[in-house]
């Protein structure tokens, strides 16, 4: 049984995740702000085509990824003046199975309950815990402005 993939769905207009516009679309991957979050700058590096291991990349894929992640840690340190920007791939959860990187914008002052992998728990927030969508879309504008500078 193949589960439904909300990262799909979510490319091709039907439910969008994110209340923001996509900030950056290659050829291959797109950046997008995560939500529901906690945390205004949690961002997903997203294939444009569906796979679910990263084997499954191609040469061209891997070669834009790595670009993609330098600039997206850059620029997203420019924008948050994080400390530090975690990049994580798991791509476990139900419906996210789609090959997916999450940058997250560590704080100077991060409270030790959030460092590392215990980061996620600013994912797994409801609708009302979360950034403002709005705030979400003001970030997302911003931040397309400074991909297109480059």
């Amino acid at each position: 049984m193949t589960s439904i993939c909300l990262s799909c769905q979510s490319m091709n207009g039907a439910a969008r995740i994110s209340p923001g516009p996509t900030i950056y679309e290659g050829r291959y991957w797109l950046v997008e702000h995560a939500y529901p979050t906690a945390l205004k700058g949690w961002l997903v590096i997203v294939l444009r085509r569906h796979a679910e291991a990263l084997h499954e990349l191609s040469a061209e894929e891997c070669l834009e990824l790595g670009e993609l992640q330098g600039k997206t840690a850059r620029l997203l340190h420019q924008q948050t003046g994080c400390q530090k920007e975690y990049m994580v791939f798991f791509a476990e959860q139900p419906g996210f199975a789609h090959i997916h990187f999450h940058v997250v914008p560590r704080a100077v002052e991060w409270p030790e309950a959030l460092k590392g992998g215990k980061s996620f728990a600013l994912l797994k927030v409801s609708e009302a815990e979360a950034v403002a969508p709005e705030e979400v879309r003001q970030f997302c504008i911003e931040l397309q402005q400074r991909f297109a500078a480059r």
